[in-house]
Formats: structure tokens, sequence, C-alpha cells
């Protein structure tokens, strides 16, 4: 319970970015444009998955989920950040913030399970090609997939039930721009010790230890590549895996770059521009490189294209 000069906090308020004038206009304007991008980018290529035959195999399934988490993160944090940005802050009762909190933290974890399957897709691919079809099919695809969405409505259905049991009292402000986890913590008046210990187990699960399985699939997957005896050969094997490459390149790198680089004390600003990045970076992409990197996805938008010009 809260001490008696204290009250029970029910309602949530995100400051997000307190500048001049001009710096919440350009950012506005970057913000949303940057999400109208990445929402219709991503859409298009779950609609072009799923109603196009020839599309309709694992490594395609996987990257319109892919596609899905990314949809979700940024319409989680995006709507409500341009709110907070426009009017210097916005407020968020505690139930919509865990909310959020779910929706983020589920797609992300997911998001890193289904890089990791695909760096396997990948590796039976190019290692094994005579057993790929025996061994991943559009039934096992759907069976990783499925299991990559659970882990993360588990995990983070555990973190909801104990951060919802947190006692959050007298201060409500969040000086960040979405429901993050060191924010929530910061803001609680209970010992936290023990779920921020959680917390780092999660992340060593689904973060890291996938992270090390695309690490070492990459190395069997380059070994096998180099020993193919044509140049021709090399790039057609490279050009399979070549933008789940720059998927996971871009998604760690923004990820090392926002938690694992150095900040000073009290830098908010510069961790929320960070983390602002880490959001936008990603789902910004992987549009680009999925539609840029795979002929068949080029192939398919343009014969759509030459079908509705013969139609008018």
């Amino acid at each position: 319970m809260c001490g008696n000069n204290q009250t029970m906090v029910t309602e949530l308020v995100l400051i997000g970015f307190q500048n001049n004038y001009m710096f919440r206009i350009v950012l506005f304007c970057f913000v949303i444009l940057v999400y109208l991008f990445t929402f219709f980018g991503n859409l298009v290529i779950i609609l072009l998955v799923s109603f196009n035959y020839y599309l309709h195999c694992p490594m395609y399934f996987f990257i319109s989920n892919v596609a899905l988490a990314d949809l979700i993160i940024t319409t989680s944090i995006v709507p409500n950040m341009l709110f907070i940005i426009w009017l210097e802050g916005h407020s968020m009762s505690i139930n919509g913030c865990l909310s959020q909190y779910f929706f983020v933290f589920v797609s992300t974890y997911a998001q890193c399970c289904l890089l990791m399957v695909m760096s396997f897709d990948r590796y039976l691919a190019i290692c094994l090609p005579l057993q790929y079809s025996s061994i991943m099919n559009m039934t096992i695809s759907i069976r990783l997939v499925f299991v990559c969405w659970m882990i993360g409505i588990l995990l983070i259905n555990v973190e909801i039930i104990i951060i919802s049991q947190l006692q959050f009292c007298s201060s409500n402000i969040i000086d960040h721009f979405f429901c993050d986890f060191a924010p929530l913590l910061a803001l609680s008046s209970s010992k936290v010790y023990a779920l921020a210990w959680l917390d780092i187990s999660f992340n060593i699960f689904v973060i890291f230890l996938p992270f090390v399985f695309i690490v070492v699939s990459y190395i069997y997957i380059f070994m096998v590549i180099l020993k193919i005896s044509s140049s021709k050969g090399r790039r057609k094997a490279f050009s399979t895996c070549s933008s789940h490459l720059l998927v996971v390149c871009t998604y760690y790198g923004s990820l090392i770059g926002v938690y694992m680089s150095p900040s000073h004390a009290n830098a908010f600003f510069e961790n929320k521009m960070k983390s602002l990045l880490f959001v936008m970076l990603t789902p910004f992409t992987n549009p680009i490189i999925y539609s840029m990197r795979n002929k068949e996805i080029i192939n398919t938008m343009k014969n759509i294209y030459r079908k509705r010009r013969l139609k008018h």
C-alpha cells in the first residue's frame, strides 16, 4: 500500500520530447512520414504473401510474419507518440500502458525467434538442399511461427502479471514516449530486483541465444558457399540469404546501438532518441530490403501492376 502522504497512481503521463516548437514540428512530420511508409510497406508484403500462390513457401511465410511483428510494434507506439510530441505530453491509464507494453514486446520477442527460424531455413536451403523439402514444408513452418508467437505471449504475460502487482505512488511522470520496461520500474515504489533479473533472463533466452544461433548458422552457410567452385554459384547461394542477413544486421545493430552503447548519466533526451531510432529503423528498412532483394516479390508486384493496367 502507498504511504499516508502518497496517493495510488491510476494514470500515467508520458512527456516524450519536450523541446522548442520548430523541433516538435520537424519531429512530428518525420515520425508520421516514416510511420506511413512503414505501415503500408509492411502491409503490402503481408498481402502479397497472403494472396499470391507463388509466394506460399516457408521463406515468404516467415517474411510476412516479421512484417506483421513490425506492423504491431509501430502501430502500438507511433499513434500515441504523435499525440505526445504534439501536445508535449499525453496521459495513459496503467492498463493502457500495460496493453501497449504487451503488444510491443510480444512482437519484439516473436521477431527475434522468427529471425532465428529464418536463419535455420536458410541453413537448410544452402547446406542441405536435397533434404530441404522433407524437413521444411508449410506445415512445419506454420508450427514454428506459432511457437515463436507463443513464446512471446507466454513470457510477456508473466512480466505483465508481475508488473500489474507493483505499486505506483505519488509520481506518475514517465520521461519517455512509450511504456518501456526501465521507465516503468523506475516509477514503481515496490521492490523490483526480482522482476529486473527475470527480464534479463528472458532477454538472454529470447534475444541473445537466437543471435548466437544465427551467427553459428551463418558460419556454416559461409563455409558451404566458399566451397562452391563457380563464382556464379557462390553469388546465387549468397543472394538467397542476403536479405535476411541485412535484416539481422539492421535489427541487432540498432539494438546494440540503443541498449549497449555508452551514454551520460541522466541523458534522457539522448536515450529517447536512441529508442526512437530502434523503434522506427528496422520496421522502416525491412520492407525496402525484402522488396529490393527478392526477385519473387518484385516480379509479383510487377505482375499485379500489369494486370491492373490491362484491366484499364
